[in-house]
């Protein structure tokens, strides 16, 4: 056959094609004619700041929310979505950040819930159970059918989803952040699972802000910007600081801003903190304009010991001092008093009331200096607040705003703001950058870095390691409770030291090369 009567070459198929997708709500622009292309057995990485439009995005191709305008079309045949059944019958599934599963279900029971095997009106339990098998045969995990949802870890539970997923025979899952709260172990198995979502043909879409995993998971990323296509790469063709300015705007020539701080005396020291098996005998000290590390695995004990120092929960042992002066902590009262402020790893659940309004949030732990005769002075509320929300740059509409309207960057600087009204000379972040876009990640780490400038001490829990390594000047190493190093120079040290220490039997393991020091 010669050349000119060759078979023309086809394109690979798209799976699902979105385009000039547009949506408004009141006051604000969502989506400004976004286009999204997906093709079989493809993992698409979905990237933006907080407020990008990747949500609402997601939630048109879901259902849940209906485009102004724009087209969606899956497998060539174009589709009009105006609930989340429409989108699962035509093979969308959306496994979201908090799960969709009723917690007394058992797996199987979440599993068919909705879309249960039946015959005459009764529930066929055999063969779901076997057809559950199957699915999780078919992921290469075991579950146990026969325990409520709530038992179960976070990544079996995102395991349900999954399954769920693949038991109406979704062609597109759309994951949105999948690693936010799980173990590097559950991590690797997650993105073996989804290697195995793409051999068997199913499109990925996946949703986070964690820049160092796209590059192992992703085929393909798509950047989102003020609700508008700014970019799309193949993996292959795109470096981690092309990533950042794409999502920013901006080029940032240091991702961990550095500082230059004149560190001082112990501010906090703690001394044989232990409460059961969950904190054993933990002892350190932060220094005035010091950034200390809390490290470890997930489980390794270390919020539960800023919860001890917190008045969080009760400690069988330990001693707590504030500027050299011994403090009798009980309740997050007593620390609040101690000046002591912790801002949670769960800002919605522990660190804010969404549903009241931001300055009512910023007032709440400042009440007994914002009262006179049990009533709130209100004006000295707002023009508190004011000066906050134009020290940290947060962007809120106005001061009756709900806090659960806030993206995730501002939601923590609001929490920072009324900690920062309590004048206090010890602040704990848990996870402060978890769920935060690359670009508010950099305005938490300045803030960071000018807090201990104005010589507030200081404790930073991460498990980003990277996060770690360029933001901290010291790290202490925990693993089962224990503290098994301290890494007495951030800056010169490595990841892989981290993660020996962090896997160390307490109080047995030998310290790496560098400058660590054993507990």
């Amino acid at each position: 056959m010669t050349a000119t009567n060759a078979l023309p070459v086809r394109e690979p198929p798209v799976l699902l094609e979105m385009r000039g997708i547009v949506k408004s709500f009141p006051g604000v622009q969502a989506l400004r004619g976004v286009h999204l292309r997906l093709n079989p057995g493809e993992v698409l990485a979905l990237l933006g700041e907080n407020g990008a439009g990747k949500s609402t995005l997601m939630k048109v191709l879901g259902g849940a929310v209906v485009a102004d305008r724009g087209e969606i079309e899956i497998n060539g045949v174009v589709q009009h979505f105006t609930t989340p059944h429409d989108s699962r019958q035509a093979g969308v599934a959306v496994i979201y950040q908090e799960f969709n599963l009723v917690p007394g279900l058992t797996a199987c029971e979440n599993i068919f819930l909705g879309q249960e095997l039946s015959r005459a009106g009764f529930v066929l339990h055999a063969q779901e159970r076997r057809r559950a098998t199957d699915l999780f045969q078919r992921l290469g995990v075991t579950i146990d059918f026969d325990i409520p949802c709530r038992f179960l870890t976070t990544a079996q539970q995102q395991l349900v989803e999954i399954a769920k997923a693949l038991a109406f025979e979704a062609q597109i899952i759309v994951m949105d952040e999948p690693s936010a709260a799980l173990t590097s172990h559950e991590v690797t198995r997650l993105f073996a699972i989804i290697d195995e979502l793409r051999r068997q043909g199913i499109g990925v879409i996946y949703i986070s802000h964690r820049l160092d995993e796209i590059s192992t998971v992703a085929d393909r990323i798509a950047v989102l910007r003020d609700g508008l296509n700014v970019g799309e790469r193949s993996i292959e063709d795109v470096t981690r600081g092309e990533l950042i300015e794409l999502m920013v705007g901006r080029e940032l020539s240091d991702e961990f801003p550095r500082r230059s701080v004149l560190i001082g005396p112990p501010r906090l020291q703690v001394q044989g903190l232990t409460r059961g098996r969950a904190v054993r005998d933990v002892s350190f000290t932060v220094r005035r304009g010091e950034i200390l590390a809390l490290t470890g695995l997930v489980g390794a004990g270390r919020t539960e010991t800023v919860r001890l120092i917190f008045g969080a929960d009760p400690r069988d042992a330990g001693e707590i001092q504030v500027d050299g002066r011994v403090v009798h902590i009980a309740s997050p009262h007593d620390a609040i008093a101690a000046g002591i402020g912790l801002l949670t790893e769960d800002r919605k659940l522990q660190g804010l009331m969404p549903g009241h309004s931001v300055q009512e949030n910023f007032g709440l732990p400042n009440l007994e200096r914002l009262s006179r005769a049990g009533f709130v002075r209100l004006r000295k509320e707002r023009d508190e607040f004011a000066h906050y929300v134009k020290a940290l740059h947060i962007k809120i509409h106005d001061a009756e705003q709900h806090a659960a309207t806030l993206s995730g960057g501002n939601q923590q600087k609001v929490v920072l703001a009324k900690w920062l009204a309590r004048n206090c000379e010890v602040l704990i972040f848990d996870e402060p950058t978890r769920g935060i876009d690359v670009g508010a990640k950099y305005e938490i780490y300045l803030l960071l870095n000018e807090l201990a400038a104005a010589g507030k001490a200081i404790i930073m829990i991460s498990s980003e390691l990277p996060e770690v390594l360029g933001m901290a000047d010291r790290i202490i190493v925990m693993h089962e409770g224990s503290v098994t190093g301290e890494i007495s120079d951030a800056r010169s040290a490595s990841q892989e030291q981290i993660m020996q220490l962090a896997i160390a039997k307490p109080r047995h393991a030998d310290p790496p090369a560098g400058s660590i020091v054993k507990s």
